[in-house]
């Protein structure tokens, strides 16, 4: 972690990283250490005048934020493949939209769903015609308002209904939409299918957004594991890739402490390289 590249940035999850502080706290705090970007989780919760105020006030751009999932608490992990729910679906579109319009967020993440217990092929068929035909939809209205439409493949969620990033290029290679991209996160490809940069070299076409933690442990970058990020970071930049990084990993102990690896990433900060 000593060389520095410059072809891209790195974003701050503000959902994993600073959680010790309120969620409006944490802009500043990405800001002291010198973050120019974050990605939100599901940011509905806070008045929406008050992001504008701290993206305003820190200077910083937001990258990322995910569409409602639905009723959580009850087992929902994203609405766009699940049959007989595109009314919320659409709605949680037309929201996701306002709040990205309002705090100038050019990508907006869509989650797919979950399977339900003893799922069978026709069911899955079902699945997957809705999830064409929301994604679609979803693509094209973004469009109207220069907004990306983003999906990801999740290794975390029990039958979730996208888990592997030949998925998810083939869904997006079906749908045929210009504006449907790949959020390649590195933890959840090399949980479930590793050839990282196989896979990148591959489909670097569709990818607009990358996203970052150890494996197993879902910590930061130089933490113990499988993947060797300084190799997969000179990698990306070979290879041409200009958009963000999200660090969207849990750290050990405090996210500053945390950050000696991200030093030649960071354009300053109170962060210890």
């Amino acid at each position: 972690f000593t060389t520095k590249m410059s072809s891209f940035r790195l974003a701050a999850n503000l959902a994993f990283l600073y959680t010790d502080r309120p969620l409006l706290d944490r802009f500043a705090a990405a800001k002291a250490s010198g973050f120019g970007g974050v990605e939100l989780g599901f940011p509905y919760e806070t008045p929406l005048e008050d992001l504008v105020m701290a993206r305003e006030n820190t200077g910083l751009e937001i990258v990322l934020f995910t569409m409602a999932p639905g009723n959580w608490n009850n087992g929902d992990r994203g609405l766009s493949a699940i049959p007989n729910r595109q009314r919320e679906f659409r709605e949680s579109v037309a929201t996701a939209v306002r709040y990205a319009t309002a705090l100038k967020c050019k990508r907006l993440h869509s989650l797919a769903g979950v399977l339900p217990e003893g799922w069978d092929d026709a069911v899955k068929a079902a699945y997957e015609a809705t999830y064409i035909e929301n994604l679609r939809y979803a693509a094209n209205l973004l469009q109207q308002n220069d907004i990306t439409l983003m999906i990801e493949p999740i290794s975390t969620f029990p039958c979730y209904f996208l888990r592997h990033g030949s998925q998810g290029v083939d869904i997006i290679r079906r749908v045929n939409h210009p504006n449907l991209k790949l959020q390649f996160d590195i933890f959840h490809a090399q949980s479930t299918d590793g050839n990282l940069t196989s896979f990148f070299n591959e489909n670097k076409q569709y990818i607009d957004h990358v996203q970052v933690g150890q494996v197993p442990g879902r910590h930061e970058p130089d933490s113990e594991g499988e993947i060797n990020f300084p190799f997969l970071f000179k990698h990306l930049n070979g290879a041409g890739y200009k958009q963000w990084i999200g660090c969207e990993y849990h750290p050990k102990g405090h996210t500053e402490e945390g950050l000696r690896w991200a030093a030649p990433y960071l354009t300053h900060g109170d962060h210890q390289a």
